[in-house]
């Protein structure tokens, strides 16, 4: 399928080498739009097929961001924290690394910026909230991408499944909220990934925050019908 009369431009992907991520750039080259993956390093890329084009860089480096943005029109981010402290952490991935991401972004122009997110963020309380803090921080992420990415012609999507599972896109009916109002669930990261592509071109898709789980298995034609309602 091709979106180029939909939809132009480059896309870069952070946290591309990651299992959400590795299907947010399948999901991108399904569409035909060129992709710029960011890794940490060169073994992180081997797994890209040719067409992919890869940045080297890590979150905490803003020089290596300014790069991996320059000439893209869209973000989508599908990192996450993989340990308690470091610069793996939550802090320090989730929160100060995605704003930095979102700064540079902004910096060079681009349009539109994707995030996965999660369930439950608003929630201080929640037990995950144990593991670094990371719900909060995601949050964080959440208001600072919502301020800066709201204005002048640029627009923001935020999607925030339940536990992540692999497996097939548009093989389930999906389950969508407001307000952080879903406790528990699972999504298929290649779900994930779609809805975020989606928000690339969907008008309904522009400036919204929303929760989604998977429902009943049932193929799909399209999951655009997650964007109908939302405010």
């Amino acid at each position: 399928m091709d979106s180029r009369d939909l939809f132009s431009g480059r896309v870069l992907v952070a946290g591309a080498s990651g299992r959400t991520g590795s299907w947010v750039v399948k999901r991108l080259r399904h569409y035909n739009i060129p992709v710029r993956a960011l890794v940490r390093s060169l073994e992180r890329a081997s797994g890209f097929d040719a067409d992919v084009e890869i940045a080297l860089g890590s979150l905490q480096d803003r020089a290596a961001l300014d790069k991996a943005v320059t000439g893209c029109t869209g973000v989508i981010s599908a990192v996450g924290s993989s340990a308690l402290t470091g610069d793996a952490s939550p802090s320090a991935v989730d929160r100060d690394g995605v704003i930095r991401l979102a700064d540079a972004a902004l910096s060079a122009g681009v349009k539109h910026f994707g995030l996965v997110s999660s369930l439950a963020v608003t929630r201080w309380y929640h037990p995950l909230n144990l593991f670094g803090g990371v719900l909060s921080m995601k949050f964080a992420a959440e208001e600072h991408i919502r301020k800066i990415f709201s204005q002048n012609g640029r627009s923001y999507t935020i999607v925030r499944p339940g536990g992540l599972k692999d497996g097939e896109p548009l093989q389930h009916t999906m389950v969508v909220g407001q307000g952080d109002h879903m406790w528990s669930g699972w999504t298929n990261r290649s779900d994930v990934a779609e809805l975020l592509v989606l928000s690339l071109w969907l008008d309904k898709a522009r400036n919204r925050t929303f929760e989604v789980v998977s429902g009943e298995e049932q193929v799909q034609d399209s999951l655009e019908y997650c964007y109908d309602n939302l405010s």
